[in-house]
């Protein structure tokens, strides 16, 4: 069942295409990835999947509400983690979940309870009573974590979640939006620089450029995708032509100071491509990563971003999502 589908979604600001008719469909408990440079249209993507933006065309619907008609339904049934924390510095743990939880509405009945449970699914229950400045950055997104999880939504974004965190916090936090989608039958859409973090996490990845999707499918399927291993070679005027008319290399690219082939069976024809490129001073033959997938569909300049999006989105992820 899909619990996220989009219809030539659109967001415009002013000359600026920041999402250009992106369609999607996404599962019940399926851990999604968004993947892109910035500036691809991740954030103002799923700034309108949780209706903090509205679209300039097209249309989405999450848990089956049209985000355009129902946004108060849509918003009841969704979390939101921002890539900068928004939680209140001069409160404590516990206080700014109890915030959180009037704000939405959680039945006063359970209140304590739901806080305890998401205290204890985050590590955070012996540090609960004290204030937000205390806290460590990994602490602080913890906490986020577990203030998107309060009102048990349905869907889950989470926006850089582990951005600036240790990989030992980051590591702990994969496991804890594991065990959500496993156990809690919880919809997680991720957007991520990550990406080993996607590789591990994501049951699925949509890679993002200019706002529209250039490849979607599981990391595994995505990587066989470009096929054959990839030959890193560091050399001083390469002869690209020569290597162009090799049949068995696929992809040739020129980034960085370094030679990029996508070759079938580097073993077997490593020593005629040395022979064919010139003076070669390192070579490095390896597997197709997440990695190589991205740089495939979006070229190796990781572009700022625009001052349109990025400047208004900037404003709107410190917006409070209780307005319902």
């Amino acid at each position: 069942m899909n619990i996220i589908e989009t219809h030539d979604l659109t967001k415009r600001f002013d000359k600026l295409t920041a999402v250009n008719k992106l369609n999607l469909s996404i599962n019940e408990g399926e851990i999604f990835g968004l993947l892109g440079p910035n500036g691809a249209g991740k954030t103002t993507t799923l700034s309108m999947l949780a209706t903090l933006l509205p679209p300039t065309e097209g249309n989405a619907t999450v848990g089956g509400f049209d985000v355009k008609k129902y946004p108060a339904k849509v918003r009841s049934i969704i979390g939101f983690v921002f890539q900068d924390p928004s939680s209140d510095d001069m409160l404590t743990g516990r206080e700014n979940l109890y915030l959180h939880a009037l704000m939405y509405g959680v039945d006063m009945r359970n209140i304590n309870g739901k806080m305890d449970a998401v205290l204890k699914l985050v590590d955070l229950t012996d540090r609960q009573h004290e204030r937000m400045k205390k806290y460590s950055g990994g602490m602080r997104r913890r906490l986020e974590l577990a203030r998107g999880l309060l009102h048990e939504p349905k869907v889950l974004f989470l926006d850089e979640p582990t951005l600036g965190l240790d990989p030992q916090t980051r590591q702990h936090l994969w496991t804890y939006i594991k065990r959500l989608a496993k156990e809690k039958k919880v919809t997680i859409i991720i957007t991520t620089h990550y990406m080993d973090e996607a590789d591990d996490l994501c049951d699925r990845v949509a890679i993002i450029d200019h706002g529209k999707v250039a490849a979607l499918d599981t990391p595994q399927n995505l990587k066989k995708s470009i096929g054959g291993e990839l030959v890193r070679l560091t050399v001083k005027n390469p002869n690209l032509a020569a290597l162009k008319k090799l049949r068995y290399i696929k992809d040739v690219k020129q980034m960085d100071g370094m030679v990029i082939l996508t070759v079938d069976d580097s073993g077997k024809h490593l020593q005629e491509i040395l022979k064919k490129i010139g003076d070669v001073d390192s070579v490095e033959t390896r597997k197709p990563t997440l990695n190589d997938v991205f740089l495939h569909f979006t070229g190796s300049e990781m572009r700022d971003t625009d001052e349109g999006e990025g400047g208004y989105m900037e404003r709107m992820m410190h917006s409070r999502m209780a307005d319902r």
